[in-house]
C-alpha cells in the first residue's frame, strides 16, 4: 500500500512510545464535574438548570435555539453545585456547571435509533441532540457541518486518523479496541451524506491498525465504500486541508471550506461517538486523551466524564512528579494551549494533557531572522511566514492580511524549523486576531 502525503511539513520527534501500547482505562468515579457551557465554535447558548438541581447523566443541562449551536450534557448523576465562570483548557473563563456526583447513576439518554433506516432529517437532529462537535480540533458543531448547502455536494467522507501530533495515541487506542464502533459511526454519516466513498486515512506509523480496521470494515460497514488510505508520517498531515489534498488531490481555496472541494472530515473520536448516539441513544458526555510528558511519572490512555478536573485526577490516577513539571499543555506540544496549572476540565475536544520537564520545554532566546526559507519550505498552506512575522512586527495589518495571515492553521511547523527560534505562530494568533477586530471595527462603521 503506497503511502499519500502533501507538500511541506515537518517530522518533529514523535514521543509516542509512552503511551501507543496502553490500553484506554476508563475513569468513572469522579468528585466532581466543571463542565463549560459553551464547548463549540459558534453562538453561545445558556444554562437550563440551576444551582440545587439534581440532574441525570446525559440530561441535558444547556442549549439554545441559535443554528451554530451545539448543546450539553450532564456527564455524571448528581446535583448542581454551582453555575459559574471557571478557567478552560483555552485560558479564558467561561460559565460553567459544577455537578457533585450522588452516586445513583441514573441516565437520562435518548431512545434508540436506526442510523441505516432513519431519513436526513432524524439523523440531522439525533446528532444535534447528542452535543457533538468535532473532537479533533475547534470543536464544530457535526450537524451543521454534515448540512452542507444544495449546491456543496460531497463526493467523499474522510476519516481523520493520522493523530500526527507528538505524544498523543488516543485515536491510535480507540481504531486498535473499538474500530467497530468507529467503522459504523462512519458508515452513519456516509449514508446520511448520500455518499459513496468513504476514506480512513491513517498515518503509515499506525498501519499495525490496517487489519482490525478491515475486518470492522467488513463486519459493521453495513455496504458502505470504506478504504484504508495509508499517508506518510509527517506533520501536519492530520490537519484538515492537508489530508484533503493528501486523499484526494484538492485544496481547499483561501477561505473555504471542505465542502468546497466536495470533502467532509471528522475525527476518529466523533464517529464512535456518532454510532454511540444511535445505538444507545447517549450524548457526548465522555472523553478519551492521552496522558503523558516527561513529568508525569508513567503515561496513560484515559476516557473520562466532560467536565473532569485534571487535578481531581492527581495523585490516583495521573502521578505528577511536581518538581520536574515545567510547563502545562492543553492538547498536543504543536497547537496545544500551555496553561498556568492543571486545574482545567476536560472538555469534548480536548485530545491530550501534558505534563513537560525542562528537556521537553526549552524556550530559546530568539534570533534576528536569517532569511534561510526554512518556514516557506515547510509551511503545509504555502504561506511565507517571515515576510508575514515583517510585516506583522511594522504593525502593518492589511499587508500581512494580503499575504495570507488568515489562511494560517496555526499549526507551529514555522517555529520548529526556525533556526534563529523566532516564535512566529504566537505573533501569527495574535496578528489574526488584532486583524479580526480591525475589520469588525471597520464593518462597524461603514454600518452606521
Amino acid at each position: 500500500m503506497s503511502t499519500k502525503t502533501f507538500r511541506g511539513g515537518a517530522h518533529p520527534p514523535e514521543r509516542k512510545e509512552r503511551s501507543a501500547e496502553l490500553p484506554i482505562e476508563r475513569v468513572e468515579q469522579v468528585k466532581q464535574v466543571v463542565i463549560p457551557v459553551n464547548q463549540h465554535f459558534g453562538a453561545p447558548i445558556q444554562a437550563l438548570v440551576k444551582v440545587g438541581d439534581t440532574v441525570k447523566r446525559g440530561q441535558k443541562i444547556a442549549d439554545s435555539d441559535g443554528r451554530m449551536t451545539c448543546p450539553v450534557h450532564a456527564s455524571v448523576a448528581g446535583t448542581v453545585k454551582k453555575i459559574e465562570p471557571r478557567m478552560q483548557p483555552n485560558n479564558v473563563e467561561g460559565l460553567c456547571v459544577v455537578i457533585e456526583p450522588d452516586g445513583s447513576g441514573a441516565t437520562e439518554f435518548m431512545s434508540p435509533l436506526d442510523g441505516f433506516a432513519c431519513t436526513k432529517e432524524e439523523a440531522l437532529a439525533r446528532i444535534h441532540e447528542a452535543g457533538i462537535v468535532g473532537m479533533g480540533g475547534a470543536g464544530f458543531p457535526t450537524w451543521v457541518k454534515l448540512a452542507p448547502p444544495p449546491n456543496k455536494p460531497i463526493d467523499v467522507v474522510i476519516a481523520n486518523a493520522a493523530e500526527c501530533e507528538p505524544y498523543l495515541t488516543i485515536d491510535e487506542r480507540v481504531l486498535i479496541e473499538n474500530p467497530g464502533d468507529f467503522v459504523e459511526g462512519m458508515a452513519i454519516v456516509m449514508r446520511l451524506l448520500g455518499v459513496k466513498r468513504g476514506v480512513i486515512g491513517l498515518e503509515e506509523n499506525k498501519k499495525h491498525c490496517v487489519d482490525g480496521l478491515e475486518k470492522a470494515i467488513a463486519e459493521r460497514a453495513r455496504g458502505a465504500g470504506i478504504e484504508i488510505v495509508l499517508l506518510k508520517t509527517k506533520y501536519p498531515q492530520g490537519g484538515e486541508k492537508m489530508l484533503i489534498v493528501a486523499v484526494t488531490g484538492k485544496e481547499v481555496p483561501s477561505g473555504g471550506l471542505p465542502m468546497d472541494v466536495g470533502a467532509v472530515v471528522q475525527n476518529v473520536g466523533t464517529f464512535v461517538a456518532v454510532c454511540e448516539a444511535f445505538r444507545d441513544g447517549k450524548p457526548l458526555i465522555e472523553r478519551g486523551f492521552t496522558a503523558s510528558g516527561g513529568a508525569l511519572a508513567e503515561a496513560k490512555n484515559l476516557y473520562v466524564p466532560i467536565g473532569t478536573v485534571v487535578a481531581d485526577l492527581v495523585p490516583e490516577v495521573l502521578k505528577v512528579i511536581e518538581p520536574k513539571v515545567r510547563k502545562v499543555v492543553a492538547g498536543g506540544p504543536m497547537m496545544g494551549v500551555p496553561v498556568p496549572h492543571w486545574t482545567f476540565p476536560i472538555q469534548k475536544n480536548t485530545s491530550g494533557v501534558l505534563f513537560l520537564d525542562a528537556s521537553e520545554a526549552k524556550a530559546p532566546a530568539e534570533d534576528p531572522c536569517i532569511r534561510c526559507g526554512r518556514c516557506m519550505r515547510a509551511c503545509s498552506c504555502r504561506l511565507s511566514p517571515a515576510l508575514l512575522n515583517k510585516a506583522l512586527e511594522a504593525g502593518d495589518l492589511d499587508l500581512a492580511r494580503e499575504i495570507g495571515v488568515l489562511d494560517c492553521i496555526e499549526c507551529g511547523t514555522c517555529s520548529f524549523v526556525c533556526p534563529a527560534h523566532i516564535q512566529l505562530v504566537q505573533r501569527f494568533r495574535v496578528g489574526k486576531q488584532l486583524l479580526r477586530n480591525k475589520i469588525a471595527k471597520e464593518a462597524k462603521h461603514a454600518g452606521k
